[in-house]
């Protein structure tokens, strides 16, 4: 009898990217450039991609589309050899990549491997995509993506999933309410939340420090945009955070000084979901029931899915 390798398959470095999709592009597109502080490398119609301050090629992937979402999100390993072991992995587990391994036709370029994670989720695993040159980090602007936060119908096989398959690895939990999940030594690049529906909650880009994160609330401030929750830090991670919507309702976070894991000393935890714990610093007040729906988001099918798969009732109406 066949048995699939033991163990995840690969060894994932780190969050590359997040791929979003929206109908807002164009709004959305000026908002991240003009306003949030990334920088375009390469457009296209109905796409762009944009870069912080460190040398990965693009942090954020917006493409057009009709409906709101995640389109993926990508993770790094070394070399094309450990892509072309974890498609060989994925196979003996009978998850069936639905592109590669082979060259990624995108901008950055890169060689990876594309599947599904069991609610749908696009997920990218590459290697070898273009490098830029490091932009300064003077200036208070985010340096990349530093963690996606998935909303799940059912956090426990969410978990087992991106653990056992992926490799990473609990570093708390938020009670059942909520799982952090490392790759390195950060303290988490995906977190779980239990919801009614399968969504994006929402994407953190790291500043800095705390100076370029307050800095960063200024220059939003002067775009006249101010935190629908924060600024505050929290306890599960220990990171600073402010969250925003973007025009495609879509929730952002700057954060900072998210709390680094020592492997063999870390001890993951349950924290109990109360305010004091939710913001160490006691600044950010309640969450609003505005900022509340928008991490709720609509119900995401994936990126795969008919367009008409997160609406039952059109599709039944026009099976077409």
């Amino acid at each position: 009898m066949h048995r699939p390798p033991p163990g995840p398959v690969a060894r994932l470095r780190h969050l590359r990217y997040v791929e979003l999709r929206t109908p807002a592009f164009a709004e959305a597109a000026g908002f991240y450039e003009d306003v949030w502080g990334l920088e375009t490398v390469e457009s296209d119609t109905g796409a762009r991609w944009l870069r912080g301050t460190s040398d990965e090629h693009h942090v954020l992937h917006l493409t057009e589309h009709e409906r709101v979402g995640l389109g993926r999100i990508a993770f790094a390993v070394g070399t094309p050899a450990e892509v072309d072991e974890a498609a060989r992995r994925l196979q003996a587990r009978g998850i069936v990549p639905v592109h590669g391994p082979g060259p990624l036709e995108q901008a950055g370029g890169g060689y990876g491997v594309r599947f599904t994670d069991p609610e749908g989720r696009l997920v990218e695993i590459s290697a070898d995509v273009h490098a830029v040159v490091p932009r300064g980090r003077d200036g208070a602007v985010p340096v990349g993506v530093t963690h996606a936060v998935l909303n799940t119908t059912d956090i426990d096989a969410a978990v087992a999933f991106y653990c056992d398959v992926l490799g990473l690895r609990v570093s708390d939990w938020s009670e059942h309410q909520m799982a952090f999940l490392r790759c390195n030594a950060d303290h988490h690049c995906i977190a779980f939340n239990q919801a009614e529906w399968t969504s994006l909650n929402h994407v953190a880009y790291e500043m800095t420090s705390v100076d370029h994160f307050m800095r960063g609330l200024g220059r939003l401030r002067h775009h006249g945009i101010t935190p629908q929750w924060g600024p505050g830090r929290h306890g599960p991670g220990n990171n600073t955070f402010s969250y925003f919507t973007d025009p495609s309702g879509l929730v952002c976070e700057y954060t900072s000084e998210v709390a680094q894991i020592v492997e063999d000393a870390w001890i993951a935890k349950v924290w109990r979901r109360v305010p004091e714990l939710s913001d160490l610093w006691g600044t950010a007040g309640p969450l609003s029931k505005e900022i509340r729906c928008h991490m709720a988001g609509s119900p995401d099918p994936g990126p795969l899915a008919p367009v008409d798969a997160a609406n039952p009732e059109k599709a039944q109406e026009d099976p077409a």
